[in-house]
């Protein structure tokens, strides 16, 4: 068989099935070493090298014989000039010859050292180990492709991980600050306002005043804690996903109606174009995804705005684009967008109860479901959250190391 060795023949006594599984053996056999020379190619030393090291040990050979020859010529003629070529002569030569290369090999050893220097660096790799282990990741490895050879990709990918692990030390740090900062808030208004209340001089009005902060703040720090708690579930492999059949464009209609008091508080006008479409996904899981792009755009729209929802099919996917007519996200903004208690204004944010869990949350569900979100500005004002969906979700919940 061209390319691929002589091809096995038939071998007497053999059945036709004893042959095919003989045949299959042999193919899965030259393809094992196919991929194992592929993966080997990477780690084969530059053919240079190759060249350079056989022209080293001819030097080394040529230059350890020129000197045994040199020294054994000058004791012979000084002290033996009678057997000055006998094959005495020629057996002491080799002799000296070997004891030089012996002697040359130590000396660059000596001067060298690169078996020490490779201990040395399998020494530096243990000890980042160990600091790795205990949670110092300011670790970065220096490869020096002279001792570590083989072992540079080692090297590198373990300065990736070492980066990788850092980057996620530094995430959850500030995500243990964001959630201090954010129950904090809270509880100071809460723990000031009651305070205050102890105040027997308070009049009526003030007090029902204070009680109702007091109400507002611990509801949002009940909203906070469901929002953390179900963020947590839905990064983990053990919350519930049982995707099933049903009309999308029921679904976000009767959300829509379910917000009709905060929209026509505002006086927003509701710009709805909903055609029939059916879809595959967890319908209580999509639920919070409408909701919480919803109360978005209600609560970033201005007085008298407009947003306009709209749903359309191209291929096998479902396009859904929640718009606003308000002030638009700035670029600085826009790449941060979907993490974790992030908020563009914070004083208005605060105000409006927001907590900058709820996109998190709607990216994660859309992503379990093999779709995809983005923010962008309208061309003419305000932002477009858009929702792209597979008709048919095969998806499964992704591991939480996988967010």
């Amino acid at each position: 068989m061209r390319g691929g060795g002589r091809r096995p023949q038939r071998r007497p006594g053999f059945t036709e099935q004893q042959r095919s599984d003989w045949l299959k053996v042999y193919r899965e056999n030259r393809e094992h070493r196919r991929r194992m020379d592929e993966l080997h190619e990477p780690f084969k030393p530059p053919r240079k090298w190759i060249y350079l090291f056989i022209l080293i040990i001819h030097v080394s050979l040529a230059a350890g014989w020129m000197l045994s020859y040199w020294i054994t010529h000058l004791i012979y003629g000084t002290w033996f000039p009678q057997y000055a070529n006998t094959l005495l002569r020629d057996y002491l030569t080799v002799e000296l010859t070997i004891v030089v290369l012996f002697v040359g090999v130590n000396l660059f050893r000596i001067f060298f050292a690169p078996v020490r220097r490779q201990m040395e660096w399998f020494m530096q790799l243990i000890n980042a180990m160990k600091q790795l282990a205990k949670g110092d990741f300011n670790i970065n490895l220096q490869p020096n492709p002279r001792f570590t050879g083989q072992f540079t990709p080692l090297v590198t990918s373990f300065n990736e991980m070492a980066s990788e692990l850092r980057q996620m030390e530094q995430m959850r740090q500030e995500f243990i600050s964001n959630v201090s900062h954010e129950f904090q808030s809270p509880l100071t208004s809460i723990t000031g306002f009651a305070r205050a209340m102890k105040n027997d001089d308070l009049d009526l009005d003030t007090r029902n005043h204070y009680l109702d902060i007091i109400e507002t703040e611990s509801k949002r720090l009940s909203r906070l804690s469901d929002n953390l708690l179900k963020l947590t579930s839905l990064e983990s492999n053990h919350h519930p996903f049982e995707p099933k059949s049903y009309r999308l464009d029921r679904q976000i209609r009767r959300i829509i109606l379910s917000c009709e008091p905060l929209w026509l508080d505002k006086n927003i006008e509701m710009d709805v174009d909903l055609p029939e479409f059916a879809i595959v996904a967890d319908e209580d899981l999509m639920s919070q995804v409408w909701v919480n792009l919803l109360h978005n755009s209600i609560k970033f729209t201005p007085e008298g705005g407009t947003i306009t929802v709209t749903l359309a099919k191209k291929d096998d996917r479902l396009r859904i684009v929640v718009a606003d007519t308000g002030k638009g996200i700035s670029a600085e903004a826009l790449p941060h967008l979907f993490e974790r208690f992030y908020k563009e204004d914070k004083a208005r944010n605060r105000a409006n109860g927001g907590s900058g869990l709820g996109l998190s949350i709607v990216k994660k569900i859309v992503e379990m479901h093999g779709g995809e979100v983005f923010a962008a500005n309208r061309s003419s004002s305000g932002a477009a959250f858009t929702v792209v969906m597979p008709i048919h979700s095969d998806s499964k919940p992704k591991e939480a190391s996988e967010s």
